[in-house]
């Protein structure tokens, strides 16, 4: 008996993760049993291969994309287990493990204690169940079921398709909102020292690190509103600007950079060597000119000036179906000085003044005009409701004051008002600073939506606690009770339908969403069966090689769970991003290739896999005159097919021998 009673009170005493746990864990049952879960870009499908050995036949840890320590940890599980989808495993932990958090959390915020303080600004909030801190067990449970029950609604009716069709950068985003929710509501305790503040924030501080770790460029573009979640939480103690603060905050601060910059430091070191130093050089010009200057060379305008360069028209056609593998000439030098060009000259070119209102317009059709709906609608909602609680907070302080039942004044009684003014000029300040660079792609505008939902949680959690406890305050005195319980009536209704109204917007993003994501991962499946007839072909045939077109492959996608794909791939598209890396060089070595164009000519298991729409749209052109350039004169022979779509060529000199079988 004595055991059993023994068990139920440790139950009672984690019921707040094992609640989070069940609805987090049914959500997603729910979502594998009615989707699939993908990699949503082919950038998260090479990570994949190349952290898997799938595309060196080694697991590597340079991925380019996320800094070392990350990748060659994952790196290293492929190597003892090869047969479990890792890395998609790691990026589902990080996306349900942040709601997993975020449950835990609001469950204990939602909690009362005896007497009816409010626990939301208690530290027993997050240690202690209603029973043990006296409160009403019944009504504990409600709150937690109706916090719950919103967050899945969220991860439904806003964040479904990122958490199906997965992306590394939205992912790192989930991990730095979780880190600024976390560390805004952690419950107030004036008496902890700093170590002790610093220690009950390390789940935030080890998100922000993990975050920068997966997507170095996405933390750093959302580190204002973690640095603004500092700020708040800062001018919200009685004594600002005293030792023990700057302790306390300098250590978080101090903690996540030191995480940073040793992460980072690894990460230098592990592309240290020459080849690889040459290699990130490459992929840095790259980056620039595809990017932030496409039209460089993807606008005929700019033919001339490029070939004044060094860039032959020859090679800007193959810069532009992006097939530049085939020319070994396509260096870092010759991208670099084509990258330095688009800084200087394009850049100068443009129109900043049109461009700036331009985007300033698109800035207020995105937010004000539905542009980004359902995330700029819920977050318009967000504001609306930080923005009254506030405007509620200074009233009633004010009445208070007059009263002589308040002694707080001065910044802290329009504390919400300045943050919210603050936090607008900021996330313009970052809007505009992404629309200007013309690269704002839904994985990073829905990525800094998410961010800025934590920050404005956060502080409507943070206020609302501030206006229970002084309530509750206030009501201890007979003579502010009736109104109190009034006003208490008043905060209850309002309360009441804006949630009812939060839930709403939710349910209309399922009921337009839910659809929608059906008939997109109909129309994935549909486009992979190609891939999967590629990848079977190619397989079968372990003696050849073959390069892929980069246009008739760009579709493709990956289901996460598919641990076939995880095999090493004797096929490689004819560009992307880690064409011409160290391990781009040992993947085509395998085979003996050393330069392509040689290889395709010379190398009788060597061939090209195209699209028949790509052969229809562009030809044989941008192969025969590159060729052509070279006094070389080609045919491209049709030897096999896969599918219904795709063709296998062989591509031999016009006048030499070759089996053409």
């Amino acid at each position: 008996m004595r055991g059993s009673v023994e068990k139920s009170s440790d139950l009672k005493k984690h019921e707040n993760y094992i609640l989070a746990l069940f609805v987090v864990a049914l959500n997603v049952l729910l979502m594998g049993i009615w989707f699939d879960f993908y990699y949503d870009l082919n950038d998260d499908t090479m990570m994949l291969d190349i952290m898997s050995g799938a595309y060196s036949g080694t697991p590597d840890g340079h991925n380019m994309q996320t800094l070392y320590p990350l990748g060659a940890l994952i790196a290293f599980c492929y190597r003892i287990c090869d047969k479990i989808a890792w890395y998609g495993l790691f990026l589902l932990l990080c996306q349900f493990g942040c709601f997993y958090l975020a449950g835990v959390r609001l469950c204990a915020l939602a909690a009362r204690t005896s007497q009816g303080i409010p626990r939301l600004l208690s530290l027993a909030s997050l240690l202690r169940s209603d029973e043990e801190a006296g409160g009403n067990r019944n009504s504990g449970w409600m709150r937690k079921c109706f916090v719950l029950l919103v967050l899945s609604f969220f991860m439904w009716g806003c964040c479904l398709s990122h958490l199906l069709n997965i992306q590394y950068t939205v992912t790192s985003a989930m991990l730095s909102a979780t880190a600024v929710f976390l560390f805004l509501t952690l419950p107030e305790a004036p008496a902890w020292p700093a170590g002790r503040f610093v220690f009950w924030q390390i789940p935030s501080i080890m998100l922000a690190i993990l975050a920068y770790q997966l997507r170095s460029e996405m933390l750093l573009l959302t580190l204002p509103f973690i640095g603004l979640a500092g700020l708040y939480r800062l001018t919200g103690e009685k004594k600002i600007f005293v030792k023990e603060n700057l302790i306390k905050y300098g250590g978080v601060l101090g903690s996540i950079l030191a995480g940073m910059l040793l992460s980072s430091g690894i990460d230098h070191v592990a592309y240290g060597s020459a080849e690889w130093k040459d290699f990130v050089a490459f992929f840095e010009a790259r980056t620039t000119v595809y990017d932030f200057y496409p039209e460089l060379i993807q606008e005929d305008r700019y033919e001339e000036a490029l070939t004044q360069l060094g860039v032959m028209p020859v090679q800007q056609t193959l810069l532009r179906n992006y097939n530049y593998g085939l020319d070994d000439t396509i260096d870092t030098k010759l991208l670099a000085t084509a990258a330095d060009y688009a800084a200087d000259v394009l850049r100068n070119e443009k129109d900043w003044g049109m461009i700036a209102r331009k985007q300033l317009y698109r800035y207020y059709h995105r937010t004000f005009r539905g542009g980004d709906a359902p995330y700029s609608t819920l977050l318009l909602w967000m504001y609306g409701v930080v923005f009254v609680a506030g405007i509620y907070h200074c009233v009633r302080n004010r009445k208070q004051t007059k009263a002589g039942l308040q002694e707080e004044g001065g910044i802290r009684r329009f504390d919400l008002l300045w943050q919210v003014i603050l936090l607008i000029v900021m996330r313009s300040a970052v809007w505009m600073f992404i629309l200007l660079r013309e690269r704002d792609p839904a994985r990073i505008t829905h990525s800094l939506y998410l961010v800025e939902y934590a920050l404005l949680g956060g502080m409507m959690i943070r206020m609302l606690g501030r206006i229970q406890l002084e309530e509750y305050r206030y009501s201890q005195q007979r003579a502010a009770a009736l109104a109190c319980g009034f006003t208490g009536m008043v905060q209850r209704i309002v309360a009441g339908a804006a949630a009812v109204s939060f839930v709403l917007l939710l349910i209309n993003g399922v009921v337009d969403g839910v659809p929608a994501l059906l008939a997109e991962q109909r129309r994935r499946a549909q486009v992979n069966e190609n891939w999967y007839a590629i990848d079977a072909y190619c397989k079968d045939r372990r003696e050849n090689f073959y390069f892929e077109d980069v246009y008739s492959t760009v579709a493709f996608s990956r289901p996460i769970f598919d641990v076939t794909c995880c095999d090493y791939t004797n096929y490689d598209i004819l560009g992307g991003w880690m064409c011409g890396s160290p391990l781009y060089r040992d993947k085509i070595g395998q085979y003996g290739i050393e330069s392509v164009k040689r290889a395709l000519l010379e190398q009788g298991q060597v061939y090209l896999i195209v699209s028949d729409q790509e052969v229809q749209e562009q030809g044989w052109e941008w192969i025969e005159n590159f060729y052509a350039a070279q006094e070389i004169r080609v045919k491209i022979d049709k030897v096999d097919k896969i599918g219904e779509n795709y063709g296998v060529y062989r591509v031999a000199e016009q006048n030499g021998g070759g089996d053409e079988s």
